[in-house]
């Protein structure tokens, strides 16, 4: 029974392939492949899209549930608090740049600016690095963490963060990011 939804999926995306959707998908699997004009085949796209993050268990992060914000704050100690710090605090003079020409790791907390980005740049600068993401001339610290969290575990670790804003933080942020 389990195999029905997923061979739904792969039956649609390779409808989607042969008409010529393909450039949707080619550009959600490598972001620097260019979007497709077709707005059919982005509406499409982002049903699948949806289809499969759903059958994968990845659909973003949730901080009112307690067991994913249990396993992102053990991952979060583990992987993060080395350097953002075990209170979210993160590090000193977070806004001036060191020698080497980066920034301190900023806090996570509501006294830093994490709040002020969506959930998918969160998870993808957590998971492909600060550098990957920074703009021309811009030098980030910030490592990847793709070899070592699973996607799951990225969005666990941004619940637990988001789980530890204030309510009004929190709505603020939701904001932000684009209603499924």
């Amino acid at each position: 029974m389990q195999k029905k939804p997923l061979l739904f999926v792969a039956f649609i995306v390779l409808c989607l392939v042969a008409v010529g959707g393909g450039n949707q998908l080619r550009h959600w699997l490598n972001p620097e492949e260019p979007t497709p004009k077709n707005s059919l085949f982005t509406s499409l796209g982002n049903s699948i899209k949806g289809m499969v993050r759903a059958h994968l268990g990845v659909d973003g992060t949730n901080p009112k549930d307690p067991k994913l914000v249990a396993l992102g704050q053990s991952l979060y100690a583990d992987h993060c608090a080395s350097c953002h710090g075990k209170a979210l605090e993160g590090q000193a003079n977070w806004r001036q740049r060191t020698p080497e020409g980066t920034l301190p790791a900023p806090p996570h907390n509501a006294d830093g600016h994490t709040w002020h980005h969506p959930d998918q740049l969160l998870f993808d600068y957590t998971k492909k690095g600060g550098q990957a993401l920074a703009p021309k001339g811009f030098k980030s610290g910030m490592p990847g963490f793709s070899q070592q969290l699973r996607d799951e575990e990225i969005w666990a670790v941004l619940s637990f963060i988001k789980s530890r804003w204030p309510a009004e933080v929190q709505a603020r942020q939701s904001k932000l990011n684009p209603k499924n």
